[in-house]
Order: structure tokens, then sequence, then C-alpha cells
């Protein structure tokens, strides 16, 4: 067997039980973040701002610094780091309900600033800490704890396309939804996500990466059912793909 200590105990804290449910997506979204660091060599230098819900476990997982911001001001306490500290590697990482509800206007704001940060935003459609309530990106029809009838978009509205906002913003340098249904779509993410920090390290712009991601628990799912949904309905909506790469630009001065 791999001696995954070996591999990836410089970043990855293989010490620490974790708290994510069985079959949540976030496991395999914080592995995907943590070998990026490592890989990049840039874990000496990388902090992580989190914000409320399943995402703010994330760097206990991650021999990483780390401040947990106030809900939904993520990309705002990014900004504020970076320029203090500019040499340094500063990503979010939140969930949808946090990203893109109470927090859309600091993400906004953020992207179109075009700083060099690096934003995950782990999509499961629902929000998952606090008992699985409607977010931002509940698809139409979907039965969660506060659309019990189904998300009737004459009521609630569209599900959000966060990086479609995104894309016309020209300080946006890497931009991209990726999935995790099935070991292809880790693969394409793990890219991905790869890209967004190789971005900031370049100093060339803002970078997003959407991940679609299970959420059993929020959804009453099986671990089984809820990743044939996040392959099926969820990229039939959020369609994986990379909308946006200038990562091979050379440095900014």
């Amino acid at each position: 067997m791999e001696n995954l200590s070996a591999k990836y105990g410089k970043t990855l804290n293989l010490d620490k039980l974790t708290s994510y449910c069985p079959g949540c997506g976030h496991g395999i979204v914080t592995r995907l973040v943590a070998e990026a660091i490592e890989s990049l060599g840039i874990m000496s230098r990388t902090i992580s701002i989190v914000g409320i819900g399943c995402g703010g476990f994330s760097h206990h997982y991650m021999d990483i610094d780390a401040i947990e911001a106030t809900h939904g001001r993520s990309p705002s306490f990014a900004i504020g780091y970076k320029l203090a500290r500019p040499d340094n590697i500063v990503f979010t990482y939140a969930g949808d309900g946090d990203t893109c509800a109470i927090g859309l206007g600091d993400l906004m704001h953020a992207a179109n600033k075009g700083m060099p940060i690096t934003t995950i935003m782990v999509n499961n459609t629902v929000f998952g800490m606090t008992g699985g309530q409607m977010s931002p990106t509940t698809l139409e029809g979907q039965v969660t704890t506060t659309t019990t009838k189904g998300r009737a978009v004459p009521h609630q509205g569209y599900p959000l396309l966060v990086p479609e906002m995104m894309r016309a913003m020209p300080g946006v340098k890497y931009l991209a939804r990726e999935s995790v249904a099935t070991p292809k779509d880790v693969r394409k993410a793990k890219k991905s996500i790869r890209k967004a920090f190789e971005c900031q390290v370049k100093g060339l712009g803002y970078a997003f990466v959407e991940v679609i991601v299970p959420c059993p628990t929020g959804l009453k799912m099986n671990v089984k059912d809820s990743y044939a949904r996040c392959g099926n309905e969820m990229a039939d909506y959020f369609k994986p793909q990379v909308f946006k790469d200038e990562t091979e630009q050379s440095d900014v001065a």
C-alpha cells in the first residue's frame, strides 16, 4: 500500500479523523486542494480563508495557516490579507450557501477586482450543515427542508450560475466548474484546482473553481444515489467546463 503519510504528510493532516458525513464531496475537494498546494511547493506561504458551514472544517485536515471568516465574508478577508501580504498565497474555501447567498456581493466584487486570489466554491445545492435548507443553487423542483414541495421558480427564482456571472470580468483569469461524480471527473477537478493556484502563483489575477459535489445527508439520499444525481441532474444544469484559462500568460510585473 502506498505510504500516504510520506507522500502527503507535509500538507494533509492525516492524524485527524474527518467530521465530514459519509459520502460527502468535501473530503474529495479538500484532498485535491491539499495535493495542489503540496505539488506546487507553496505550503509554507499559503493561508486558507474558510467560511461558515461544512467547508469551514477543511483547514482542520491541512497543515497550513487559516482564518475563519464571518459568514459570507471570506473573499473580503482574502483581499485584506493579500493586500497586507502580497507574496503569500491566499485562497477561500466555502460552500454554495456561504459563497453565493450572504456572500455573493463580496464574491463578485473580489472577482471584479482581479486580484491574485484563488476561490474554491463547493456546490452541493443545499445548506448542508444547518439541516438541508434551500440554497441559491438548489435545483428547480428539488425538495429541501424549506421547499417541501420542491423549488418553484416563480417563488424562489432560478438556481444561480456563479461562473457564468464572472465570465465577462477581465480580472478573472481562470474560471471553471468541475465535478466529483466519477473518477474521471475527479481527475479533471484536480487539474482545474491546481491551475487556479498556478494562476495566483504567476500573479495573473483572480481564479475561481466551482466543484459540484453530493451531500447524501442534506439530500436524504444514500451515497450511491447522491453521486448518480451529481453526475446527472446537477451536471445537466451546472455544466462542468473551463470557461476561461489565461494561466499560460507571463507573470504580471
